[in-house]
């Protein structure tokens, strides 16, 4: 059997959901929620700099709110979120209108979680992403789709 570019992305992206959530369901398991989350938040201080280093390597950006914009951009295309951006001199907004993880979260029956972990996670990913590109970008998550919101945004700033 010969898969097509698009089955074997698909594939890959089942595999990298499927095995964030059934960790997290598995620690919780044995540990708790509280726990899980927490181990949870140590992995997203990884990942990020993991998907921002490739990233930038193969984009052939390195640092600053452009190279920030392209990179993260990609990264939010192939993690299949809905966004769009917006670039004002010092200033990234990025306006998420759907979010992948909370979808998940919503189809396994665990949507009064998504905003517990949308919040943590999302803030300790998100600033991860920021330090990658500059340790004078700051990152603030204004609105949460996990709460309620109908989009989440998501602001970097240089030099604040």
């Amino acid at each position: 059997m010969k898969l097509t570019d698009k089955e074997t992305s698909e594939y890959l992206h089942r595999c990298y959901t499927a095995v964030d959530g059934l960790w997290f369901v598995k620690v919780e398991e044995k540990y708790g929620f509280n726990t899980a989350l927490d181990i949870d938040e140590e992995v997203w201080k990884i990942v990020p700099k993991i998907q921002a280093r490739f990233l930038k390597h193969k984009l052939r950006k390195d640092r600053g709110l452009e190279a920030l914009l392209e990179c993260f951009s990609a990264k939010l295309k192939l993690d299949r979120f809905k966004f769009k951006t917006e670039k004002t001199g010092n200033k990234l907004k990025i306006i998420i209108s759907s979010c992948p993880w909370h979808n998940i979260m919503i189809k396994s029956d665990r949507a009064d979680l998504s905003e517990k972990i949308g919040s943590r996670i999302c803030n300790t990913e998100y600033r991860v992403w920021a330090a990658e590109f500059g340790d004078d970008i700051s990152f603030k998550l204004e609105d949460k789709i996990c709460k309620g919101s109908s989009s989440c945004i998501l602001t970097f700033v240089v030099g604040i």
